[in-house]
C-alpha cells in the first residue's frame, strides 16, 4: 500500500487562495471553467480539482469568457488529444487579453511529459499555471504561488509513493460515481505512455477505499466504477494494508459487495495477464458486481502481442473469455484493439479479425496505432501507411457492427434490470443494462436515477428500445 500524506496543508493552502481572491475580486464569488480529457483516471482526477476549486471559493461556468480561472486536464495517451488542447488553449490567447487578470492553467498526463511542459513555457506565455499527475493534492499550494508570486509557475515533480487521501471531490452527477483504488501502472507496454507520466503502482489503503464506497452508496449513487490502470494488480505488491490484513482485487471486490445498499458495482481496466479464476469467480459470486468485463486484448497476433509486451497470448486471452463465460453465462465482454501496430501485417491484423469473430464483443474501443514520444514502440519500424490502416479499421467497424446488430437483436423479448441514467433531448429515458448497454425507453422523468425492470422490444447496432414494466 501507498503511504497516505498529510492533507492540512492542502486545507491551509484553501483557505489562503479564497482570501486573495476575495481581495482580488472585491468580495465577488470567482468562477472557474474546468475540461476534462481522456479517460475515467482523468474524470476522477478532474472531480477532485473541482472539489478543491470549492473549497477554494470558487463557483463554476460552461464559459471561457466569464471565468476568472480556466483549467484543462490534459491526456497524452494519442496526439489528437493533445492537438485539441494546444488549439485550445492558443484560443485562450484573445480572452486572456480581454481578461488580464484571468489564471490560465494546465493538468495532467499531457504536462507532465517534459517536452511538452518546455513547448507550454515557450509557445504559450499567457499559460500562468502548469503541474503534473503527481501533484494534483498541491494543487491550492501552487495556485496560491502563482497569485501572490507575481510569476509563472510549472511544478513537474515524479512521483514520491505517497496518496493524499482527503482531497475534497466535487462530482459530475448524482447518479454514478468513479472510486479509483490505485494509481500508475508497472507493465510498461511498448506503446503505452502511462506509466511514464502516471509513474508506478500505488494502492490505496483499503480501509479507505470501503468508507469512501460507504459513503457513496449512502449517498445513493447507484452506479460505482472502480478504477485504476490495473485494477487486478490492487495491492499484489504491497498486500499488507493498515489494518494487518493482506488485501487483492477479489477480496476487495467481495468487501465493498457486502456493504448492504441498491448499487451496481463495476471496474476498469483489467489487464488480461492479472486476471484469475479468483476474480472472475468474485465477479460471478457478488450480488451488485454487474457482469460486464472490459478486458482489452489490442491484438489477436501473438508476434505482435509480444512486441507491445503485453504477456500473454491470444491462447490464454480466449482461456480466460471461455472460463468467463462459463461463470457468467450473461457475461458482456468489451475490449480495446489498436490497429496497425509498428510493424504489423496485413496477415496478423486478420488475426484480429478471427479472434473477433470467435469473441463476439459487446462492443469494442477502436484506435490506429499512434506513435508516443518516449516508448519502445515510437522508434520500431513502421512501414504500413496511415491510409492503409485506416483501410483496416474499416474493416474491423464493419465486423464489428454486425457483431454488435446480432448481439442486440438476440436480445428482444428478453427482461433487463436498467439503470435509468437520464433523459435524452428526444424526450426518451436513457437506461443501461448490467452489460454495459444502452436501452432508450419511454417513461416518465421522475424514474430518473432509479433500477426498472424493462422489456427489450426492438434492436439498432448498439442501441436497444425497451419498454418499462
Amino acid at each position: 500500500m501507498a503511504e497516505s500524506t498529510n492533507p492540512a496543508s492542502l486545507h491551509e493552502y484553501s483557505q489562503l487562495v479564497r482570501s486573495v481572491m476575495e481581495a482580488r475580486l472585491e468580495g465577488r464569488t470567482p468562477l472557474a471553467f474546468t475540461h476534462t480529457y481522456g479517460c475515467q483516471g482523468n474524470v476522477s482526477d478532474g472531480e477532485r480539482i473541482n472539489g478543491m476549486l470549492a473549497e477554494m471559493g470558487f463557483d463554476f461556468t460552461d464559459s471561457p469568457e466569464k471565468a476568472d480561472f480556466i483549467l484543462y486536464n490534459t491526456c497524452a495517451v494519442r496526439e489528437h488529444a493533445e492537438d485539441r488542447v494546444f488549439g485550445n488553449v492558443g484560443a485562450l490567447k484573445n480572452i486572456k487579453r480581454r481578461n488580464p487578470n484571468l489564471i490560465i492553467a494546465l493538468c495532467g498526463c499531457m504536462v507532465q511529459q517534459e517536452k511538452i511542459a518546455n513547448k507550454i513555457y515557450s509557445s504559450y506565455p499567457h499559460v500562468n499555471l502548469v503541474f503534473g499527475t503527481h501533484v494534483i493534492n498541491r494543487f491550492p499550494e501552487l495556485l496560491y504561488k502563482t497569485l501572490t508570486g507575481g510569476k509563472r509557475v510549472f511544478e513537474l515533480s515524479q512521483a514520491d509513493n505517497s496518496i493524499c487521501e482527503d482531497m475534497p471531490v466535487r462530482r459530475d452527477g448524482n447518479i454514478k460515481a468513479w472510486l479509483p483504488i490505485m494509481y500508475g501502472c508497472d507493465n510498461f507496454c511498448t506503446y503505452c505512455i502511462v506509466p511514464h507520466v502516471r509513474g508506478r503502482e500505488r494502492s490505496r489503503d483499503a480501509a479507505n477505499i470501503l468508507q469512501e464506497a460507504r459513503e457513496l452508496i449512502a449517498a445513493g449513487y447507484k452506479d460505482i466504477t472502480l478504477l485504476g490502470q490495473n485494477v487486478n494488480s490492487y495491492a499484489v505488491k504491497n498486500a499488507v494494508s493498515s489494518d494487518g490484513e493482506e488485501w487483492n482485487f477479489p477480496k476487495l471486490l467481495r468487501a465493498i459487495d457486502e456493504i448492504d445498499g441498491d448499487y451496481t458495482l463495476r471496474f476498469m481496466t483489467s489487464h488480461p495477464k492479472d486476471c484469475t479464476a479468483e476474480l472472475l469467480t468474485a465477479m460471478a459470486e457478488c450480488k451488485h458486481t454487474a457482469h460486464h468485463l472490459h478486458l482489452p486484448v489490442q491484438c489477436g497476433s501473438n508476434r505482435v502481442l509480444k512486441a507491445m509486451n503485453r504477456r500473454y497470448t491470444r491462447e490464454k486471452y480466449l482461456e480466460l473469455v471461455k472460463l468467463a463465460r462459463k461463470k457468467m453465462p450473461d457475461l458482456s465482454l468489451t475490449s480495446d484493439i489498436i490497429v496497425g501496430f509498428p510493424g504489423e501485417t496485413y496477415e496478423e491484423f486478420c488475426e484480429t479479425l478471427d479472434l473477433i469473430r470467435e469473441v463476439k464483443f459487446t462492443s469494442l474501443f477502436t484506435f490506429i496505432y499512434s506513435p508516443r514520444e518516449g516508448t519502445p514502440a515510437a522508434k520500431m519500424e513502421d512501414p504500413v501507411s496511415h491510409e492503409e490502416k485506416a483501410r483496416w479499421m474499416g474493416e474491423l467497424l464493419k465486423l464489428q457492427e454486425s457483431i454488435s446488430a446480432e448481439r442486440c437483436a438476440s436480445m428482444i423479448g428478453t427482461r433487463q434490470r436498467v439503470l435509468v441514467e437520464n433523459v435524452d433531448s428526444d424526450g426518451m429515458l436513457a437506461c443501461r443494462t448490467g452489460g454495459n448497454v444502452i436501452v432508450k425507453c419511454e417513461g416518465d422523468a421522475s424514474l430518473t436515477g432509479t433500477f426498472a425492470e424493462c422489456e427489450i422490444t426492438s434492436a439498432r447496432n448498439w442501441i436497444l428500445g425497451g419498454k418499462i414494466l
